[in-house]
């Protein structure tokens, strides 16, 4: 399947200044700045379908909606210089095409809220996740301060309100809900582990929260980590790194799941290398619930079929993890794009532990080299009940494959 892509087809500049909101009533579009949407779905069906697009350069970013073909308003979240909406259906084949039109078509619904060393996502008032800004504390007395660590995500609940994640597991209190680290590497001749911190070679620092936003398709944030060296005479940062998070509101036809992106941008700190030799775990973690704990308590599956029998050191489009909460199934799926590293990547699942991690050193060697920042994608999938395999098939394709959108001078438009 060809990759989809984002073309934005627009006309003179005198032209666009007419995209400048003038005065009139809530909503009415100025004489002369008509602008289309086009929306193909390629070779999908397409079902509450995320969509992002560029919007012409002169348009400022102000609120603006969608008018669909039979007048329905469809809400329209504008950033700098993208928007998002979100589809919510069109068969393979064809095409839709809106008006872009000044004013914003519905309230905030996808919210925002700042807590104590931490940030709470919400949709509609009900909570989805919790981004650490700063060190969570310790849950339990008898662990050391060593284990101290921000900058992930717990706990992440499906639409119910059930908590899939786990944070300073028992027996493995480095593992936090939603993180990342590397395990096994080398950095200037030394060997830190960014994982295992209680060896005390290596920790994954929170930096700096650089941007959050709230809105009426998406709310999400953005941040910085650091790589930090202890193996060194002194702390020694090897790696900065960025997350990401958007929380997405998907319609109510297809409510029955949460749907949020976590892209990781990693760069050196240095003109040093961060080489990451061969190993079997490392890269993107998830931690389920403690009480999964055990062979038959969590249940994986992939995309290829596997499950923990046999999904060890393979790789997957997409994988799942869950278990039995509050008496009910629920649990999560992590997409992979296919643009990341050695896509599909392989994942290690643990035989009795409620975790896994997507971990592209299990093809071999590689390295994080200067100037060549390294980031990879995922989407993630969070939703009550057992997985269904032919639901995640195809969002891990509209993931992979969005429709292509068209902004252009309406026919008709005065010139």
């Amino acid at each position: 399947m060809p990759n989809a892509r984002i073309s934005v087809i627009v006309g003179l500049a005198s032209l666009l200044a007419g995209l400048l909101l003038g005065s009139g009533p809530a909503g009415a579009q100025p004489s002369g700045a008509a602008y289309a949407v086009t929306v193909a779905a390629g070779d999908l069906d397409r079902r509450g379908t995320v969509v992002s697009f560029a919007l012409p350069s002169a348009l400022p970013a102000a609120e603006h909606h969608l008018e669909a073909p039979d007048g329905t308003a469809v809400p329209l979240q504008v950033g700098d210089t993208r928007a998002w909406f979100v589809l919510d259906r069109l068969a393979a084949g064809q095409e839709r095409t809106y008006r872009l039109v000044a004013g914003s078509a519905a309230a905030d619904s996808v919210g925002l809220a700042r807590k104590r060393r931490s940030l709470a996502l919400s949709v509609d008032g009900a909570p989805v996740l919790r981004y650490w800004t700063d060190e969570r504390p310790l849950p339990r007395p008898e662990l050391d301060s060593i284990y101290l660590r921000g900058g992930y995500l717990h706990p992440v609940r499906t639409p119910s309100g059930r908590v899939v994640t786990g944070d300073y597991a028992e027996g493995h209190p480095h593992h936090h809900g939603v993180w990342s680290a590397w395990t096994n590497t080398e950095f200037r001749g030394r060997t830190p582990d960014f994982w295992n911190m209680q060896q005390g070679t290596g920790a994954v620092v929170p930096m700096a929260l650089d941007s959050t936003w709230q809105g009426s398709v998406q709310a999400g944030l953005t941040a910085r980590h650091r790589y930090v060296d202890h193996s060194a005479p002194e702390p020694t940062t090897a790696l900065y790194e960025q997350w990401t998070v958007r929380v997405y509101d998907v319609p109510a036809a297809e409510g029955d799941y949460r749907l949020f992106d976590l892209t990781v941008t990693q760069t050196t700190a240095s003109e040093s290398p961060l080489i990451l030799p061969p190993y079997h775990y490392g890269g993107m973690g998830v931690r389920g619930r403690d009480h999964w704990y055990g062979a038959g308590n969590a249940h994986f599956l992939t995309s290829a079929g596997k499950d923990r029998s046999n999904g060890n050191e393979t790789r997957a489009r997409w994988t799942y993890i869950g278990g039995e909460v509050e008496g009910e199934r629920a649990g999560l799926a992590v997409l992979s794009h296919p643009d990341n590293l050695r896509s599909p990547q392989p994942v290690r699942i643990h035989p009795e532990m409620p975790y896994f991690s997507i971990a592209p050193s299990q093809l071999g060697r590689w390295a994080i080299e200067p100037g060549r920042p390294y980031e990879a994608r995922y989407r993630f999938v969070v939703f009550d009940g057992p997985p269904d395999a032919a639901r995640l098939d195809r969002l891990w394709a509209d993931y992979a494959y969005p429709p292509t959108v068209t902004v252009s001078r309406a026919s008709g438009a005065d010139s």
